[in-house]
């Protein structure tokens, strides 16, 4: 059976969406939030679309104990926060998947605009925070979260950003267990600071045409470019 997937913030809308559609692939999840009691609360939301899902809700230190790829779906200005939090829980040959996208939502501006972080990124910020041995992957940052929670169909790429190709490829096929995404191989995770910024893009466009439009890439040959 396949290691469960701890989505850290996993009660806001983007780690909720993802733990629906992994548990619709058959995933096992662990739903993690600074309350346990929102955790179990977002784990019965997933139960009343999913019957026989296989999903708990934790306190997050607790949650990113139960598998070896974390997802980190805090929005920005709870990042540093939930990091610091959680150094005494992550431990080395994990690998975190960092969500984040700094928008200027987190000082009360638009979500369609983003800010600049100091070391380049927020998947960056996050490597300087996350104990030694543990590996940062940015990924996720341009798949609609109401789309993945409401089931609409998909057909889009997800970006992943990393340093080490074995742990990217790693994520990539995680990401590929949700139906309608394909991973592609964006380069190092210095790459992110770029990819972060087509999220508020998206925004703005989804926002002009009360859409949910997603990244395509196109133009791709069909090899695997993880092995």
């Amino acid at each position: 059976m396949a290691d469960p997937i701890p989505i850290i913030g996993g009660t806001g809308a983007l780690g909720y969406g993802l733990a629906v559609r992994w548990t619709q692939a058959g995933e096992q999840i662990v739903i993690g939030s600074r309350k346990a009691e929102r955790a179990a609360e977002a784990a019965d939301r997933v139960r009343a679309v999913f019957a026989d899902a296989e999903v708990e809700g934790l306190e997050n230190a607790e949650a990113v104990t139960r598998g070896p790829i974390v997802v980190l779906t805090v929005p920005f200005r709870a990042q540093s926060e939930t990091l610091t939090n959680l150094k005494e829980a992550l431990q080395a040959g994990q690998i975190l998947v960092d969500c984040t996208v700094p928008t200027a939502a987190a000082i009360s501006g638009k979500a369609s605009r983003t800010i600049g972080v100091w070391q380049g990124s927020a998947a960056q910020q996050a490597e300087e925070m996350v104990p030694e041995g543990v590996t940062v992957i940015s990924a996720l940052h341009t798949v609609s979260a109401p789309a993945l929670a409401e089931g609409d169909p998909l057909e889009e790429d997800i970006l992943i950003c990393g340093d080490r190709k074995a742990d990217k490829a790693r994520v990539a096929e995680l990401v590929e267990r949700i139906g309608g995404l394909r991973a592609v191989n964006a380069g190092a995770l210095e790459m992110a600071r770029i990819a972060e910024t087509l999220s508020p893009l998206l925004i703005a466009i989804n926002v002009r045409y009360k859409s949910r439009a997603g990244l395509r890439i196109t133009g791709l040959p069909q090899d695997d470019h993880w092995a």
